[in-house]
């Protein structure tokens, strides 16, 4: 911009135009033009505290406005277009100029058209300060950078991933390694971070990775119920970072960067063989890198967590956060579900219906509808095992369960003793006890159609033809009326006995004479 106090100063105290052209950096024509303008409007030096460079520039040249002919790009379109993959400036211009040209209208040249976008940009980029509160926030990522142990069996090089967390407040940071990054160590670092910093922050804010939100959204994230859970459990809100915006957690990003060179780069001439010794060699550089000094203000990481952010952190529970899994599963028309290769009831009103299950280290729980349905003791050791409760079962299947050999002889023996023994022999006879259930069902059935005692009987003249006799056969008797020939002839001597004329023994002997 010209200067146009200086150049009236400088002439006012009779430098020359050449020497003013050189203290105010323009050309000696542009002093003429502004020396003469002023003149002409009685400006001289010195000047009144209104006139600044602007006022005197409007004043002394007043801007004629012309109105370009040439359309004006759409750059809020241009610059969400920018943001895709393969989308250039150049392929941007000519479908400009070809919506230019359908609506008779001119263009921008191709430098004109990168130029203002280019000033359209650097409007985007403004940053604000934002002083954090206290306590407020815990910021929490995996750093790009892995470290290294090695296998002492096999040599085998396997990578360890880095999890940082940092309070923005104080920047006091937590630095551990981990062999995964799957949802145990994600909820493990933040149960050893909230320990470390001896409290929990009022707002977790992480990365939209799986292991933390399942749904990412600026308005209504969906957070992964493992780690909604422990939120709840420590007293604390998830609130996720906007997709590819890192200038919403710019502290352990920041923090992320350091460790790389402050904490990895310091070890990286180190072998580790396993990940206890690591993690002892990260904890001694976090020692160091936390009681740095500041560079630009006073104090340290620690200093200023220990002073100004420590009394503000929530207190910790009780009791650590004990790690529950979720899963989705479907009840099977068993009315089972499976978990880990092992399986689960559920009440049979509910096959077919998609249920959650959380998985402890001791117990399995299914909800349905945010309603718990049921629960199990986990199943450990081998697979294929069952966890059932008769209370789940349609009420046929119920009675089906309560089969067993004591209920059948227990039957049995309410009838008589030779149905019992048949009973006994039909259980006995199978290599698999349960082989015989439904035979002595059906057997103890004949009763409700022909009657107990004609069981009984039946049963009784089965066991004078073979020691095993089989349910084919009593039915016959049965069928037949075998039964009854046995009733009515023990009926029949029992009335001989009472009516009919028994000689005596002197009826068969001799005279004592012969």
């Amino acid at each position: 911009m010209t200067k146009y106090r200086e150049i009236l100063r400088l002439h006012g105290q009779g430098i020359s135009k050449n020497s003013i052209s050189k203290c105010c950096e323009c050309s000696r024509n542009t002093v003429i033009s502004v020396i003469s303008r002023a003149m002409d409007l009685r400006i001289v030096w010195p000047l009144e505290s209104k006139f600044t460079d602007e006022f005197l520039r409007k004043t002394l040249f007043p801007d004629v406005v012309k109105e370009s002919i040439r359309k004006m790009p759409d750059y809020d379109y241009v610059h969400k277009e920018m943001a895709k993959s393969g989308v250039t400036l150049s392929l941007l211009w000519n479908e400009y100029c070809e919506i230019c040209r359908l609506n008779n209208d001119v263009p921008f040249m191709y430098t004109q058209f990168c130029k203002y976008y280019q000033d359209f940009t650097n409007t985007q980029k403004a940053t604000m300060h934002i002083d954090r509160k206290p306590g407020e926030a815990l910021e929490v990522d995996w750093a790009g950078q892995t470290a290294e142990i090695i296998n002492d069996d096999t040599g085998e090089i396997i990578p360890a991933y880095i999890f940082v967390a940092a309070l923005p407040s104080s920047g006091y940071a937590f630095v551990e390694a981990f062999t995964s990054q799957n949802q145990e160590n994600w909820i493990s670092a933040h149960t050893k971070a909230f320990s470390f910093f001896g409290g929990v922050t009022r707002i977790l804010v992480p990365d939209n990775l799986k292991t933390g939100v399942d749904k990412a959204s600026w308005f209504s994230p969906v957070i992964n119920k493992t780690y909604q859970e422990m939120a709840e459990h420590y007293g604390t809100v998830v609130i996720p970072a906007r997709v590819r915006k890192p200038k919403d957690k710019p502290t352990v990003e920041g923090t992320v960067k350091i460790v790389s060179t402050w904490i990895l780069a310091a070890i990286r001439n180190f072998k580790f063989f396993s990940l206890a010794e690591l993690n002892e060699a990260i904890h001694e550089k976090l020692f160091e890198f936390n009681r740095k000094s500041f560079q630009k203000k006073p104090g340290s990481r620690l200093s200023t967590f220990m002073e100004e952010e420590r009394q503000y952190l929530l207190p910790l529970t009780k009791e650590a956060f004990e790690l529950a899994l979720w899963k989705v599963a479907t009840v099977a028309f068993n009315y089972c579900i499976q978990v880990e290769k092992n399986f689960y009831s559920v009440p049979y009103e509910y096959i077919k219906h998609k249920v959650d299950v959380r998985i402890t280290s001791k117990v399995v729980e299914v909800f349905f509808e945010g309603n718990r349905i049921c629960s199990h003791p986990r199943l450990l050791g081998r697979a294929g095992q069952y966890s059932m409760v008769s209370d789940h079962m349609p009420p046929d299947h119920r009675k089906y369960s309560e089969w067993n050999a004591e209920r059948f002889i227990s039957w049995a023996e309410k009838i008589g003793p030779s149905a019992t023994i048949v009973v006994r022999c039909i259980l006995t006879s199978s290599p698999i006890e349960q082989r015989g259930y439904r035979t002595c069902m059906a057997l103890l059935k004949l009763s409700d159609k022909y009657s107990v005692t004609r069981l009984e009987s039946a049963c009784k003249r089965a066991l004078t033809y073979t020691p095993r006799p089989s349910f084919k056969s009593i039915q016959t008797i049965l069928s037949t009326g075998q039964d009854k020939i046995i009733q009515e002839d023990v009926k029949a001597l029992k009335q001989s006995n009472d009516y009919a004329f028994t000689r005596g023994s002197n009826y068969y002997g001799r005279d004592e004479e012969c």
